[in-house]
């Protein structure tokens, strides 16, 4: 496929509306217009803005961010650069508020969503804030509510509003603490602020990315005292984690809560819930279970609108570019990682040895699917002895296929890595799972992800058939926590990886180990040396 939309069926939409790991969305409404925007840490261009008629249809149309402006992220810093940003319409403008976790708060703007956007604009140099989102309120006041990132300050559960100048929008005082969920709402995280019938209201996430619920603070003044309910859970549904996102009002009334579901290895999809108000608090899904709070939906009544042409998956690479789905590692420097091609093909420049882990030139796009196949066509035609092209699926626990080239000739290994380190500048292990001798510096490799977690890699030949790699297949041992950045806390156990031989292919049983939180999940081909051709026919 080359294009991924939501499924409607009998005029109801299906959730995940947005199978892809879009985390921390955040959505606003200009005219008869939807703009989302996610984070998306070091993964760059990053912060992308996502366009729809109808909040079921999404095509990606930019990035707020080409590059970040700090000499780390020439490097892949995994966990870092950008978390949970806000977007707001104001005054004829875009302002996207985007935290650092480690340099502060950022903003950037534009006319058209497309782009260009403004150079990143600081708003407060701190270490741990995170989450923005600015309030321009009736008086010409600008306040900004923000959240704190424990790894990075030691505080937790507690937000924070902060007034702006209206001019710069910098901070002008940092203002009180004006809640804390530390008994009641642990993890209070991700504020939205709004205002409705002289109502302030903060929109928090809350309980953690994956089993937490969305809370609602509301107050008569900017400042406080603000009451706490809880407006939606999973409760009896299947839908883990309900929280974190955005109220949008569609042109014909109606409201509506845009949130992120974490799926582990898949990230943080997308999902669309019916919103009501009921004494001037909100009401988000549908109460199932007699409680009295709302539970996400698996589907829904369409809304109103135009359906758009989906999110772009699959790419020919038309005149040696990558499309808008692809991003790299770190910082991007096309001019030293593309080399110009003529037709349908990606050249690329091959980087330092090393790691995967570490290369700032692997481009990757996020896992379409619970169940998909990608096929892409690797050559290495002028490249010395120590290059290679590959096919992988990234993460703390990644694979890949790749075609290296010896001073033997080129040969096809399947790769493990494990990473070692989770600090931002830690490295990973890699180890050869099999190899096979090719007489031919270009090959045709598929890599099929199942639903049953796992990822099977095989080598092609003309006809289509699997090519087996040879050898004994190899048994890697051991399990992954799932970690969190910075200060190593473990999670969730996840399955050791094995492989095995099946229908001549190997499969590498467990998929990668997620990353948590603040990990970047984004997953999908490496293609860090030589040169890449993708057919038109390509599943991803």
């Amino acid at each position: 496929m080359d294009k991924l939309s939501a499924a409607v069926v009998n005029g109801n939409y299906q959730n995940p509306i947005l199978p892809m790991d879009f985390s921390d969305p955040d959505a606003v409404r200009v005219g008869e217009d939807y703009y989302l925007i996610s984070s998306s840490f070091t993964y760059l261009p990053g912060v992308p803005v996502l366009h729809s008629r109808d909040l079921v249809h999404w095509e990606r149309i930019g990035n707020c961010v080409e590059h970040l402006p700090f000499d780390r992220y020439a490097e892949p810093a995994h966990g870092c650069g950008t978390w949970a940003p806000s977007l707001r319409w104001h005054a004829g403008k875009f302002y996207a508020f985007i935290p650092l976790p480690d340099e502060g708060i950022f903003y950037t703007t534009a006319t058209d969503p497309r782009g260009p956007w403004s150079e990143l604009h600081c708003v407060k140099e701190a270490s741990g804030w995170i989450d923005p989102c600015p309030l321009w309120d009736d008086d010409g006041s600008v306040y900004m509510a923000h959240a704190f990132a424990k790894s990075r300050c030691g505080i937790k559960h507690k937000i924070q509003l902060s007034r702006l100048d209206p001019e710069t929008l910098e901070v002008v005082e940092d203002g009180p603490i004006v809640f804390d969920g530390t008994l009641s709402q642990p993890t209070a995280e991700g504020p939205k602020m709004y205002k409705r019938n002289g109502w302030y209201y903060i929109f928090i996430p809350a309980g953690g990315v994956e089993y937490g619920w969305q809370t609602v603070l509301r107050a008569r003044n900017v400042y406080g005292p603000y009451e706490e309910k809880i407006v939606m859970h999973q409760g009896a549904s299947s839908i883990n984690g309900p929280h974190q996102g955005a109220w949008v009002t569609a042109p014909d009334g109606s409201d509506w809560f845009l949130h992120f579901q974490d799926r582990f290895e898949l990230g943080r999809v997308v999902h669309l819930q019916p919103m009501c108000w009921h004494s001037d608090w909100p009401f988000i899904g549908l109460e199932q279970n007699g409680d009295g709070i709302g539970e996400p939906v698996t589907e829904w009544d369409c809304p109103k609108g135009e359906a758009g042409p989906g999110l772009q998956i699959g790419d020919s690479f038309t005149n040696g570019k990558p499309g808008l789905q692809w991003q790299w590692q770190a910082n991007p420097q096309p001019e030293a990682w593309l080399r110009p091609v003529a037709g349908d093909a990606l050249h690329l420049v091959c980087g330092a040895s090393g790691s995967l882990w570490r290369q700032p030139n692997v481009l990757s796009q996020m896992l379409p699917a619970a169940d998909f196949t990608a096929n892409v066509t690797l050559g290495l035609a002028g490249c010395g002895a120590g290059a290679k092209v590959g096919l992988s699926v990234m993460g703390q626990k990644y694979s890949a296929i790749e075609l290296c080239r010896t001073a033997q000739g080129c040969t096809v290994q399947l790769v493990q890595g494990m990473v070692k380190d989770l600090a931002p500048t830690g490295d990973a292990e890699e180890t050869i799972l099999a190899e096979k001798m090719v007489d031919t510096d270009e090959i045709t490799v598929t890599m099929k992800i199942t639903a049953a977690k796992q990822v099977q890699y095989a080598l092609l030949a003309a006809d289509g058939t699997a090519v087996p790699l040879g050898g004994s297949p190899t048994r890697c041992q051991g399990n992954l926590d799932r970690r969190a950045p910075g200060p190593v806390r473990p999670r969730r156990d996840q399955r050791g990886c094995c492989l095995h031989q099946a229908a001549e292919h190997y499969i590498l049983t467990g998929l990668l180990a997620a990353e948590h939180r603040r990990c970047p999940r984004q997953k999908g081909e490496q293609t860090g040396n030589g040169k890449c051709y993708h057919p038109a026919e390509q599943h991803w």
